[in-house]
């Protein structure tokens, strides 16, 4: 790599060829991929490699990722930033740390533990997701922790919970996917952020009827209709609406009244009789004159999915990012549930996580209110499991705190922390009204943040640290369908950077912990997160390293007793006591916040094939800035005219919350009422600058999906 003074590092090999064998950085399908030295200009070779999930294929993102290694701006020593006169200069490791360290126990001693904030990601190994959590609760001592899974998994996995008793996102392998005669894509478009799945949704030769749920037409909507499927276009917000009228239809037309769908309710399920009394409300009418779709479309995709002997319901970000969002993904598990789907092989419901470690991320322990292995902060067993594998006491450990949108809006208050440490996140464009969040990190006493490009967050910290990137560091992640995987270095992270793991450890030391409390080896802490997992939902206790290594398929759940593992689950008995699935009733109910005069248009948000999350990474890599350089609002050419408007002009998008400048582009498939906005980009392109904070009741997701606006020339 260029610059990098990488030394020879001897790590498993691709038995194809002299390359690491490991997986790619971005999204939770994790291709498999080779990378080898000596690639153009010193940049590591990127090769597909065949694996169950990508088959061998990447993506763009994926074919260009290991040039972020040698991006120009690349952090390579720490940075200590002059508060009086915002300049920045280089320092030693010891200074950073010992300054930081010195500012953390003085705020400590000053306001209490809670005074100090962690904020991690859905993007670390199991091993830095689990090592955050135990450093904030152990060297910190705060509860103060979560993480910007928070804004992508956390509806689905509280609905799966309640249904199942477990969420996994994917509880059967992606293969079987290629299987299903009819499947229901809810809130995703995999054409755009995981390409590779479409080669499970729509196998050549073999092509399952899809039905898309989305108030655009997607690319992945588009492969619908041309495989012969459907696209149901409703309007932001009442998907929750959508679900209850198909269920409705499903009912009325008789395809839940077969002996073995009724067999199924009656034997593994619970809750029928109130979530079909709910769905009775919603005649094909009223769903049609709330949702905007049409009465035949809705009869053709409930006869699609009614008369299919194996269909499967999939949900993803669409479906979730708002202020229902559970309750919304738990409509549509009824769906699956009164069709007898989930727990029948080559039938199902599943979730599509989103970060490359969205599942393994939120069982590590880096959330407000959880313990390693998928435990609750409040179970007793948990607590007392967690604290003999560390060493203390179970009343050592603190209760839960803050979710993540209202601990980033706590931050500098009076009440909240006046210090925090963001490790792998960028929520200053991420976040929900991201312009207030950055306001929240700019009053802030401390910000320490560790990343590898001086990310938007980065430029607001008081101490920025290098850290290496995923191909200069070993850990595991676990993928969509539960699936732990090992992730190799290729070489060794540019002379100055630090792994996440050794920041911690330097950091926990000088706080006043030991060492070995805090290993810096990630086989080491993975053995210790073994037992730290005995018990619990997702049980890692049974992971056996060389079977992993080797490249063997192990689904959590992994306990001692069954380290084969689970790649199917369900298949006898749902995870509740009692065995039995829950169905979980709730009507629909509007967005937060609805158009009206002042701001009269619908937005919604979204990625593109090209950048991946807020783009601190993607916007890096010159490819794919060439293909999608700047921000853009999809607007109908109708709506475009009547806000005075035009193809390739610019443009204001205005909520209530903030301003976007963002370059036109009419789209005549876009509902008249609605625009779109990418979330990539950073300042005046800034799609959070206008989404609603509006929070999931339970979840606590934010409204992302859904916010009131205006469209004005800009």
């Amino acid at each position: 790599m260029t610059g990098a003074g990488a030394t020879a590092r001897t790590h498993p090999r691709d038995p194809r060829g002299p390359g690491v064998a490991t997986h790619c950085p971005y999204c939770a399908l994790q291709c498999a991929m080779t990378l080898t030295p000596g690639g153009p200009e010193g940049v590591l070779a990127v090769t597909p490699r065949e694996f169950p999930v990508n088959r061998g294929g990447l993506c763009q993102k994926g074919w260009t990722s290991a040039t972020l290694l040698s991006a120009p701006d690349r952090l390579t020593a720490p940075l200590l930033r002059d508060r009086a006169t915002g300049e920045t200069r280089e320092v030693s490791w010891d200074e950073a740390l010992d300054h930081i360290a010195t500012r953390l126990l003085h705020l400590r001693v000053e306001h209490g533990p809670d005074a100090v904030a962690v904020f991690g990601s859905g993007a670390l190994t199991n091993e830095k997701a689990y090592i955050l959590g135990k450093f904030a609760r152990l060297a910190l001592g705060t509860s103060q922790i979560d993480y910007n899974g928070r804004f992508c998994m956390s509806s689905a996995a509280a609905a799966g919970n309640r249904a199942f008793g477990l969420d996994r996102g994917l509880p059967f392998p992606v293969t079987d996917l290629s299987g299903a005669e009819t499947i229901l894509l809810a809130g995703a478009n995999p054409a755009e952020t995981m390409p590779p799945l479409m080669g499970h949704l729509a196998p050549a030769g073999r092509r399952p009827r899809l039905i898309v749920v989305d108030p655009r037409r997607t690319p992945t909507a588009e492969a619908a209709l041309r495989g012969g499927g459907a696209h149901l276009q409703p309007a932001p917000g009442t998907d929750l609406a959508l679900a209850l009228g198909l269920l409705h239809l499903l009912v009325t037309e008789g395809h839940t009244r077969t002996p073995r769908r009724e067999g199924y309710r009656s034997t593994r399920t619970s809750g029928w009789a109130q979530a079909r009394r709910a769905a009775a409300q919603w005649w094909p009418e009223r769903t049609e004159s709330v949702t905007g779709v049409s009465v035949a479309d809705l009869r053709q995709a409930a006869t699609a999915l009614g008369t299919a002997r194996r269909a499967y319901v999939l949900t993803g970000r669409g479906t979730e990012q708002h202020s229902k969002g559970t309750d919304t993904v738990s409509a549509w598990i009824n769906l699956a549930l009164a069709l007898g789907l989930p727990g029948t092989e080559g039938s199902g419901y599943g979730c599509l996580t989103g970060q490359g470690n969205g599942q393994g991320g939120r069982e590590m322990g880096q959330k407000a209110d959880q313990l390693p292995g998928y435990s609750s902060l409040t179970d007793p067993v948990a607590r007392e499991r967690v604290a003999r594998v560390w060493g203390i006491t179970p009343e050592e450990l603190p209760g839960p705190g803050r979710a993540a949108t209202e601990l980033l809006d706590a931050l500098g208050t009076q009440d909240g922390p006046a210090a925090m440490l963001v490790v792998g996140a960028n929520p200053a464009v991420s976040a929900p009204r991201s312009h207030h969040v950055a306001e929240r990190l700019r009053a802030l006493r401390f910000l320490v943040v560790a990343d590898f490009v001086p990310s938007e967050t980065a430029l607001l910290a008081d101490v920025v640290l290098p850290v290496a990137q995923w191909a200069e560091e070993d850990g595991t992640m676990t993928n969509l369908e539960g699936r732990v995987l090992r992730r190799r270095a290729a070489q060794a992270p540019p002379p100055g950077v630090r792994t996440d793991l050794d920041v911690l450890r330097g950091l926990a030391v000088r706080l006043g912990r030991r060492a070995e409390e805090f290993p810096s080896d990630a086989d080491t802490v993975l053995a210790e997160l073994r037992p730290a997992t005995a018990g619990g939902a997702a049980d890692y206790s049974g992971l056996d390293p060389v079977r992993l290594a080797a490249g063997e398929p192990l689904h959590w759940p992994l306990p001692a007793h069954r380290p084969a593992g689970t790649p199917r689950l369900f298949l006898d008995r749902f995870a509740h006591p009692d065995g039995r699935a829950r169905f979980h009733s709730a009507d629909h109910r509007d967005a937060a916040e609805l158009p009206d005069e002042h701001y009269p248009l619908y937005a919604t948000t979204g990625r593109v094939l090209q950048h991946y999350q807020s783009g601190a990474q993607t916007r890096r890599v010159p490819e794919l800035v060439a293909a999608e350089p700047e921000p853009y609002v999809e607007v109908h050419p109708d709506t475009a005219r009547r806000a005075g408007v035009s193809d390739g002009a610019p443009a204001r998008v205005v909520s209530r919350r903030g301003t976007v400048r963002a370059r036109v582009r009419e789209v005549a498939s876009m509902r008249l009422d609605t625009v779109f906005l990418p979330f990539h980009f950073p300042g005046e392109g800034a799609a959070n600058a206008l989404t609603n904070p509006a929070l999931d009741p339970v979840s606590r997701m934010p409204e992302f999906k859904v916010c009131a606006v205006r469209l004005e020339s800009a």
